[in-house]
């Protein structure tokens, strides 16, 4: 296994290591030691590699990844996994603000708690937190899922789009045009193997509760304008 000790090596060494991975190789898995909060982390991947980072991470680990498995052992700064496209995220520890933001594929699990913005214009990732979420998360988010097994914040799901929100705890507020719905067989089903895909134990799908857009702002009504 590959390990790059960042507190010795340039993040730009690992950063080519991860891009120059070639079909076939037998070196897809590296350790990177003394994060040391760098940013910048493990971005841009494109192959199905494993990164395991022992510390905590900067702004924008993981971002735009595209296949690969990235486990930090510890938490995370602002804009994890961002506009990731597949693959898998693991976050041991907390999250800072818009983890996932404009996430397109794959799943972002935090096993901690996310900041604000958590799946802001999220368009397809699935995103389960165990721990709570902050304020004005999923705004505008498109499609995919946020889970969250704690509390959420104000204004979750402002300005919805097709994202599915479940949500176990207390919502403080709802967002524009976010409203609770009934959850059906079909929900129970896609939730019940979210919660399978993420390791959560323990927790039924009938805990939840679901969120989703009242659909009243897809097009423009002069009602909406005073």
């Amino acid at each position: 296994m590959p390990a790059f000790d960042l507190a010795v090596t340039p993040l730009r060494a690992l950063n080519q290591a991860l891009h120059g991975v070639a079909a076939g190789a037998n070196d897809t898995a590296f350790a990177v030691l003394n994060p040391r909060g760098r940013h910048a982390i493990a971005v841009g991947i494109d192959a199905p590699v494993t990164v395991a980072v022992h510390g905590s991470v900067g702004y924008y680990c993981a971002g735009m990844n595209d296949g690969g498995t990235v486990t930090v052992h510890g938490s995370a700064g602002p804009g994890v996994a961002e506009n990731m496209m597949s693959g898998t995220v693991l976050i041991e520890g907390d999250a800072s603000q818009y983890a996932g933001a404009t996430g397109r594929g794959g799943l972002l699990v935090i096993k901690g708690n996310a900041a604000s913005r958590c799946g802001i214009s999220m368009k397809g990732i699935d995103i389960v937190v165990h721990g709570s979420i902050g304020h004005m998360s999923a705004f505008m988010a498109q499609s995919g899922s946020l889970v969250v097994l704690g509390d959420a914040g104000e204004a979750l799901g402002d300005s919805l789009y097709e994202a599915k929100l479940f949500v176990r705890g207390r919502v403080k507020s709802l967002g524009a045009d976010c409203v609770e719905k009934a959850m059906r067989p079909e929900h129970l089903e896609h939730l019940a193997a979210l919660l399978d895909r993420a390791d959560v134990a323990g927790v039924r799908p009938e805990e939840f509760r679901r969120y989703g857009s009242a659909r009243r702002l897809y097009t423009f009504n002069i009602d909406n304008a005073y």
